[in-house]
Formats: C-alpha cells, structure tokens, sequence
C-alpha cells in the first residue's frame, strides 16, 4: 500500500494581491481590523505588510472601526435581539474600544430597546413548557441573560410574567 504525503501548499501573495483580495473581503460586509488583520495572518502576510495593508484599507474607507460597530450593534439587535450587554461583549473581543462602543449602542433608540425586550421576553415564555413556576423563572431569566439583557430588566420582566 502506498502512502502519499499531503504536502500543504499555499498561496503567496504579493503586496498588492493582498490589498485588492482585502478590499473585496472589505465591501463585501463591514470588517474589523482584528477580522481584517487575522484574515492577512491566514495569507502568511508579514506584520509589517498587515500594517501597510490596514493603514491603506482606511485611507481608501474600506475599513472603519465606527461603521463596523454601528452595523454590528444595528444587525446583532434587529436579527438575534441582544441586549446591550452581550453587544458591547461582542465587541470588546472584536477590541473595538469603549468610546465607539459607546456611541454604536446610542444608535438603538431607548423606545425600541424596551419594546424589542419584552416582545422578546413575552415570546419566549409562551414557549416554556414547564410546570414548577421557580424553574419556569430561571429558564426565562437564563435565555434573556444569555442574549445580554440587563439584570434589571430581567428580573422585572420575570416577576411580571410568573
């Protein structure tokens, strides 16, 4: 039986490749520079050429950590309902700093913040089949946390429910 060695090969690029395949990777949806800077790591781009191509990127506004965010917090809240909480964890690991956190979580108007939590929270608790009402209040309390809602929403919302 014969063995064959998968030997890996891989694609280099030149500088100039790198920059038009991270300028599709760019427009194609609004990127970080951590997705951007890992995505270069991945294409065996040396530090001093990410630097180049990221420092370009923004230059030409393909890149903008303040879009970036903005769009993050508007889809995450529209589609999957986060709370604020669980959208600002999302994008301290993305290391979008504090400040433009701050300013994408002010895009989300208070009025719809409180109607998407209950809509949410209401929901969720017509699907809880579950009959001892202490478990019923954990499982409620346990899905909203998760989806990053505060504490004391939480709680508020539980006991007005159960």
């Amino acid at each position: 039986m014969l063995l064959f060695l998968h030997m890996e090969t891989h694609k280099t690029y030149t500088v100039e490749e790198a920059l038009k395949k991270m300028e599709r990777y760019c427009s194609y949806q609004e990127r970080c520079h951590k997705e951007v800077t890992q995505k270069l790591y991945t294409m065996r781009m040396i530090p001093e050429v990410i630097d180049h191509i990221v420092v370009k990127l923004m230059q030409d506004n393909f890149l903008n950590e303040e879009r970036y965010a903005k769009a993050f917090v508007s889809g995450k809240f529209r589609i999957k309902k986060w709370g604020k909480q669980r959208l600002t964890r999302e994008l301290k690991q993305k290391e979008i700093g504090k400040t433009l956190i701050a300013e994408a979580l002010q895009t989300i108007s208070d009025q719809d913040y409180l109607n998407t939590f209950h809509a949410l929270a209401e929901k969720k608790a017509e699907t809880i089949r579950e009959k001892n009402p202490m478990k019923k209040k954990k499982k409620l309390a346990d899905y909203l946390f998760y989806r990053g809602w505060e504490s004391h929403l939480v709680y508020d919302k539980v006991n007005e429910l159960f």
